[in-house]
């Protein structure tokens, strides 16, 4: 991946995806988490679980956030290999912890507003019916992680993720570059 690596994270509906669509569109070298990494795994092993069947809708949701994790090997394989002078890996787990150190800096996007979260979240399912987020169980975990702030990496530079798509992709950058 890059000589220099940077996660951008944040919870569902802040605009991970879109972010990193916009990052590939100007050039840049991205990995996306949500469809590269991912995997269900046992968030204290990382060993691979099966999801249990015959679930509540709320017990599945919550379940398939708990289990929700990245190929640590991976991640470590990616940074380790230098053919790109930068690199994005953008999407979200349950493990970063066990990757946060491994990147040159972390970027948490917020949006205070759960109504726009919400929205963002039925434009996504209105695409892509299988994507989550669209049940009333899942819109009600999000909620409680919204409110909470809970398994978002501490200490990530927070950017405004409610202004539009370029000027968040342009905050990113421009701290990118200021690091230099």
């Amino acid at each position: 991946m890059g000589k220099r690596n940077y996660l951008v994270e944040g919870g569902s509906g802040t605009g991970k995806t879109s972010v990193a669509e916009e990052l590939q569109r100007r050039g840049y070298h991205v990995l996306h988490g949500d469809r590269e990494l991912k995997y269900r795994g046992d968030p204290e092993t990382g060993a691979p679980v099966r999801e249990p069947v015959h679930q509540s809708e709320r017990d599945k949701a919550v379940w398939q956030h708990e289990h929700l994790l990245w190929d640590v090997n991976k991640v470590k394989a990616v940074i380790g290999d230098h053919h790109h002078e930068l690199s994005f890996f953008c999407g979200s787990s349950r493990n970063v912890a066990h990757v946060v150190g491994l990147f040159d800096g972390v970027f948490v996007l917020e949006v205070d507003d759960l109504e726009m979260v919400y929205r963002r979240l039925d434009e996504r399912v209105a695409r892509d019916p299988t994507d989550w987020g669209g049940t009333p169980a899942e819109k009600e975990l999000v909620a409680r992680l919204h409110r909470m702030k809970e398994d978002l990496p501490r200490g990530g530079i927070a950017i405004d993720a409610a202004q539009p798509l370029v000027r968040v992709v342009d905050d990113i950058l421009r701290r990118v570059h200021g690091s230099t």
